[in-house]
């Protein structure tokens, strides 16, 4: 147990006293609802956080329509390999999903990075899984930018640390797959 008394306990309560007031004013609140108000900026932050993932998803779900248009006809089946500047990491299946339905028999290995860390999403059509696993083409990436990861056969994701290694491991996948034909 501490106990301050005299002149040191009465500065302590003035800083304590100065510390409330200086929240009271950034908050433009009273004293007395500091509390109140800050549990309503978090609650307002969480929606504003939610509203920012939501956008950020139909951002990236517009973008996925121009990606088809850079898929590599390798025969039966087409490949993209793209990375998503801006995109949310969490938004990569979604995205997965959107162009395996528009593509149909498909690989699509993308990437995104957030602060300072690599994301990464492979995906095989199930059709597909017999001859490729997406696994294995995720760590093909991973592991030319620091990382490693897993998954299932037609889907797995991975993270790395080497930003600028990036481009050219997402360069590489091309001939990754093409070896395996």
């Amino acid at each position: 147990v501490e106990a301050v008394t005299g002149p040191a306990a009465l500065a302590e309560i003035e800083g304590a006293d100065d510390l409330l007031t200086e929240s009271a004013r950034l908050l433009k609140a009273d004293k007395t609802t500091i509390a109140d108000k800050i549990q309503a900026l978090v609650e307002q932050n969480k929606k504003l956080e939610k509203r920012v993932s939501d956008l950020n998803r139909k951002l990236v779900s517009g973008d996925s329509n121009d990606l088809t248009e850079s898929a590599i006809d390798l025969g039966d089946f087409k490949l993209i390999v793209n990375h998503l500047d801006g995109a949310d990491p969490k938004s990569l299946p979604d995205v997965f999903d959107r162009l395996k339905n528009k593509l149909g028999s498909s690989i699509v290995v993308l990437s995104a990075v957030n602060e300072g860390k690599v994301s990464l999403i492979a995906g095989v059509t199930k059709d597909l899984t017999e001859r490729f696993n997406a696994g294995d083409l995720v760590n093909h990436v991973a592991s030319q930018v620091g990382g490693k990861g897993g998954g299932r056969p037609d889907m797995a994701r991975a993270g790395g640390s080497d930003t600028a290694a990036l481009p050219e491991a997402l360069a590489s996948v091309e001939n990754y797959v093409r070896n395996l034909l």
